[in-house]
């Protein structure tokens, strides 16, 4: 099947469609069911895809656009305030359990440098595993899901100087043969070219921010103006692989590349349009890395030695969830966040196949060492999803207080409104709203406009506000209060129809174009609208009257007075929207009233020049 590539992609879907649903709906989560996926239509289960290697190393292109879409959400003051976590959590995580590893490989009679190896390369927690956890339980901007990304950023940085000891740790046979590896890393040293690599490291992260500030974002601009979204989706997919390239052609983690790539544009107006366009490939793609993962579990080495493998996938589980509670500890988190904290980073990660796969290459370890040792990767991933299960149903109902802190307000996506449109109509009610104090996050369509109130210092996010991708992404479900402010009626409709079904327990607040236009927003449940044009007609109203020779203060009650009595017959009139008779019927009969109650509240005495609505 793997000369058809066709039927190889249609096996691949078909399975997640079967397995993954049902492995949600049993609360085992989707990683488990992806797996399970993997190891039906594997190589040792019914054979329909056998092709593991090339299958995963496409789909960890998914790990490089989760990292950047994490970057986009993530403020460059919170990396700063994120430090304290990546030393004390990430580049200790790695030590100590890279240390305990060590000595335990080392107590069973493995030689220190094979030990060394195993030990780096299951030291490092999967990315894809923990950050679709917090993805999924939406705990990104809390103390758990920021200390998990600190040890993941940790750990994709030490790949490369764990990838560059592996031919010093390599096994050698004779002492001539630890001399020429020995020789060869000196060798490397004083080659000039090697000593210009941290400076072409600086150079790049220095080329990197002037790009994205005088290149990217007028590409992203230009790209917006031509409206055509296919070619935004491109760009965006452009610029993840760009920096994916650029960090692995300088001998780094492409997984690092997509991460800075993401930070670098998180001040960007397109950044919620990014997000809505690249989501769905990162789901795809992840779920694809799953899948290949469960392919990849070699039942024919476990059945040869079950009793060694699972002592060793639990004692490695074991390890590193202890060593995990005891950091979190030192930093005081929440003891049911230590618990989730140190479950979510419990297994072995992506990156030990290729350090294992190396080791194997420079003969630092045997291949049935390597055999082993990958099933026990990927069993330790199947793990993960399980005591996840476990910790949701039996241990977090006992902890009280479990409840996560809510996440930091400072963070531009925890603001608690949303204005959809940022024309004439929702630059008055969102002036009128900071004033009072209130962040808002502004969404609108039109790059042009974008870039004019730019000038003024208001921060203004591209995107089409009638997608339901991108009120996910600009953070709608998290929101207390949605202003649709964008113009035309379908549209208004089409966005209010949206973000009510999808989100009910928000409260919207639209604009209406006339009395019919709030009528089917009322026929939607939306209670708070306003028509665009009523108040401004009724305010002029009150200021002919005042030309007129009325005194203003009567003036103006006799506009509220009309106000209210149109209010009112718009409440009464939705009743008989549908019956055209009856309609007129009553907007007539309100009409007569109305002229009626207005006479009536004008027949006080006039001044002695008899002019109307003048009073002593």
């Amino acid at each position: 099947m793997e000369n058809n590539l066709l039927l190889a992609i249609f096996v691949l879907l078909a399975a997640s469609v079967a397995l993954v649903p049902l492995a949600k709906a049993a609360g085992l989560g989707t990683v488990l069911g992806y797996l399970a996926a993997g190891v039906l239509i594997g190589p040792y289960g019914l054979r329909l895809v056998a092709d593991t290697d090339t299958i995963r190393h496409i789909a960890e292109f998914g790990i490089v656009m989760m990292l950047f879409l994490i970057g986009l959400d993530l403020q460059p003051r919170e990396m700063w305030r994120m430090r304290h976590k990546v030393l004390g959590l990430g580049v200790t995580q790695n030590i100590v359990t890279s240390a305990v590893i060590t000595l335990l490989l080392t107590l069973t009679g493995m030689s220190w440098n094979v030990a060394v190896i195993m030990a780096l390369a299951l030291s490092m927690s999967s990315t894809a595993i923990a950050m679709q956890t917090v993805e999924q339980r939406g705990i990104t901007a809390t103390d758990t899901g920021r200390a998990s990304l600190a040890v993941l950023l940790v750990q994709d940085v030490a790949i490369i100087p764990v990838l560059a000891a592996i031919p010093l740790l390599a096994i050698a046979s004779s002492g001539a043969a630890i001399d020429a590896e020995v020789n060869q890393a000196v060798a490397a040293l004083e080659n000039p070219v090697d000593w210009l690599m941290p400076l072409s490291v600086v150079g790049a992260f220095i080329a990197a921010l002037l790009a994205g500030r005088y290149l990217v974002h007028p590409l992203l601009g230009y790209v917006a103006r031509t409206g055509v979204r296919e070619a935004f989706t491109a760009t965006g997919l452009a610029m993840v692989v760009g920096a994916a390239f650029v960090t692995q052609q300088l001998g780094l983690s492409p997984a690092l590349g997509g991460f800075i790539g993401g930070v670098l544009l998180t001040d960007s107006e397109y950044r919620h349009e990014l997000v809505s366009n690249l989501e769905p490939f990162k789901g795809l793609l992840l779920g694809l890395f799953f899948i290949s993962v469960g392919m990849s579990i070699a039942f024919s080495v476990l059945a040869t030695d079950p009793i060694r493998i699972t002592i060793i996938v639990i004692g490695l589980v074991a390890i590193k969830m202890v060593v995990l509670f005891a950091l979190a500890s030192m930093f005081r988190m929440h003891f049911a966040d230590r618990m989730l904290f140190a479950v979510m980073l419990s297994q072995a990660g992506e990156f030990a196949f290729v350090v294992l796969q190396l080791a194997r290459t420079k003969n630092a370890i045997a291949t049935a060492d390597y055999d082993i040792m990958s099933v026990v990767v990927a069993l330790s991933m199947v793990t993960t999803p399980l005591l996840l299960f476990i910790f949701d149903k039996l241990i977090a109902p006992r902890l009280h207080g479990r409840a996560t802190p809510p996440p930091d307000e400072s963070i531009d996506e925890q603001r608690k409104i949303v204005v959809l449109g940022y024309g004439r109509f929702g630059q008055i009610v969102t002036r009128m709203l900071r004033a009072q104090g209130f962040e808002m996050t502004l969404i609108d369509d039109d790059p042009v406009q974008i870039a004019l109130v730019r000038r003024f210092g208001v921060k203004v996010f591209y995107g089409d506000a009638a997608r339901l991708d991108l009120l996910h992404a600009a953070g709608v479900q998290r929101a207390d209060l949605v202003v649709i402010a964008v113009g035309g009626r379908d549209r208004i409709l089409a966005v209010a129809r949206n973000v009510h079904r999808h989100f009910p327990h928000v409260t919207v607040a639209a604009r209406a174009v006339d009395r019919g236009h709030a009528h089917e927003l009322m026929a939607m449940g939306i209670e708070v609208f306003e028509r665009e044009t009523f108040l401004s007609a009724i305010n002029l109203g009150a200021k002919v009257l005042v030309r007129l020779g009325y005194d203003t203060d009567e003036a103006e009650r006799l506009a509220r007075a009309f106000e209210e009595h149109d209010n009112q017959l718009l409440q009464d009139s939705f009743a008989v929207r549908g019956d055209e008779q009856a309609y007129i019927g009553m907007v007539r009969s309100a009409m007569g009233l109305l002229n009626a109650t207005m006479k009536a509240d004008t027949s006080a005495p006039r001044l002695d020049n008899d002019e109307p609505g003048r009073t002593e």
